[in-house]
């Protein structure tokens, strides 16, 4: 029996045994005249986790431990005396061994392989059936364990509300656990980074060239990492250019639609306007550089006089990218001035405000925590984005206040470094996790500040 099929049935014993202890409260309740504490939801809840959460957990636990006392078992047998000692090539035998045993693969490079396939069936047959019989055991025995306290003054919803209050809880240590695990391994590879290369010389530094450095030792080819042009190139494209575009047109038709389009203009608009957040980004990534990239060149060139114009420009990233992220803005900055209080915009007008003065000085004001929410979503949006910035805007590390040239950002370099076959033990590799460790930090500095202007104006309009 596979996995799934154990999985449905314990489900489907799960669900019998829910439907079973409804029944049971409901005809003692009958039975006795008592009115039953818990709903008969609350008592088949009861009796379908202590069916389901036990043999789930013990799957989820012998699924990770199965596999090692099949390949202990398989080492044990008369079969593997043919193996080489412990190492590489005989990780690769049990490997395909594995893979023919569970029909993954059809033939085997090394024939030591195939003679191991018979030891690998049994033992996998064998660990399967205790699995198989031990979550069954373990269904039963906790579904009758919970049936039989099944009466009418059982405080069933007690315990299923705990049940459930110890899974919400766990589920916010995964998320919290997740979190701290990214920022150790991010921590740990930059300590790496930096105990070769100086600190000092990767955030001050003006010279990113990691494809030529060799190290031979802590501090050798130092003035290949200096990160700034990758600093300079994400603040360029992310939060200047894309921000000049994004935070007027996103503010701009926000209160288009929440205070002069007419309800079935709003009704259209807004759905198309909120489409663009939608469309992949390779397609913006193809819009800015077959289309906007040309355009951005010759009106440079043309019109501008600027001859070292570039095909591939921060300018036109930061255009497409803008477009990409307008929505973000303009739908938080949009739920934020409707749900302002219609009495201050009321009062704002009978006090003989016009209505342009009413949206400066009253509306937007009272949903600036909305707007300066939006406007992070779509920095953070911004700073992350990588695929226009390689399509549009290259990947040389330029340090130029040019918008015209070609530049590269953070996201980008971080790609680069980590594609294709890397040593994770090299330098050029492990400044792909300072940067990342750079990247994080913007970021929560970023929520920080936003989070000090949302309860500032929070505080003054409540």
């Amino acid at each position: 029996m596979s996995m799934l099929a154990l999985f449905v049935l314990i489900l489907g014993l799960a669900a019998i045994g829910w439907f079973s202890a409804r029944v049971r409260v409901a005809s003692l309740s009958r039975a006795s005249g008592t009115r039953a504490h818990s709903l008969p939801g609350y008592h088949g809840w009861y009796v379908a986790l202590w069916l389901a959460l036990p043999a789930l957990i013990f799957l989820a636990i012998w699924s990770s431990v199965a596999p090692g006392l099949v390949e202990q078992t398989v080492l044990g047998s008369p079969a593997a005396e043919v193996l080489p000692p412990a190492g590489i090539e005989r990780n690769a035998i049990m490997g395909e061994a594995r893979a023919l045993a569970d029909g993954s693969l059809q033939a085997a490079f090394n024939p030591e392989a195939e003679q191991l396939v018979p030891a690998y069936r049994e033992a996998s047959g064998f660990y399967g059936v205790i699995g198989i019989v031990a979550a069954v055991l373990l269904a039963f025995a906790g579904g009758a364990f919970a049936f039989l306290r099944v009466r009418p003054d059982f405080r069933a919803r007690n315990r299923v509300e705990r049940v459930v209050m110890w899974m919400l809880l766990i589920a916010s240590l995964i998320a919290i656990l997740t979190t701290i695990g990214i920022v150790a391994s991010l921590l740990f590879e930059t300590i790496r980074f930096f105990g070769r290369v100086p600190i000092t010389e990767f955030v001050f530094g003006t010279q990113w060239n990691p494809q030529s450095a060799t190290f031979t030792g802590p501090g050798a080819d130092e003035g290949s990492f200096g990160a700034i042009p990758l600093f300079w190139g994400t603040v360029l494209i992310g939060a200047i250019i894309a921000m000049i575009v994004a935070i007027p047109l996103g503010l701009l038709s926000a209160i288009y639609l929440t205070q002069y389009a007419k309800p079935g203009v709003r009704k259209v608009m807004k759905p198309v306007l909120e489409i663009l957040a939608g469309v992949p980004t390779v397609v913006y990534g193809y819009f800015a550089a077959l289309t906007v990239a040309p355009a951005v060149r010759d009106f440079a060139v043309n019109v501008m006089g600027i001859s070292s114009a570039s095909s591939e420009s921060a300018i036109a990233a930061g255009v497409v990218m803008g477009i990409m992220i307008i929505p973000f803005v303009s739908s938080m900055a949009d739920d934020s001035i409707a749900a302002v209080p219609g009495a201050m915009r009321d009062g704002s007008l009978a006090m003989g405000a016009t209505h342009s003065e009413t949206i400066k000085r009253v509306l937007v004001p009272a949903a600036l925590p909305g707007i300066v929410g939006g406007v992070l979503l779509a920095v953070s949006r911004a700073i992350g984005e990588t695929m226009i910035v390689v399509m549009a805007a290259g990947l040389a590390a330029n340090m130029t206040a040019n918008p015209f040239e070609s530049v590269t950002t953070v996201t980008v370099q971080i790609v680069q470094l980590l594609t294709g076959d890397q040593e994770f033990d090299s330098s050029k590799t492990l400044a792909a996790f300072a940067l990342g460790l750079v990247l994080f930090i913007v970021t929560l500095l970023l929520n920080i500040v936003a989070l000090g202007v949302v309860k500032r104006f929070r505080e003054a309009y409540e």
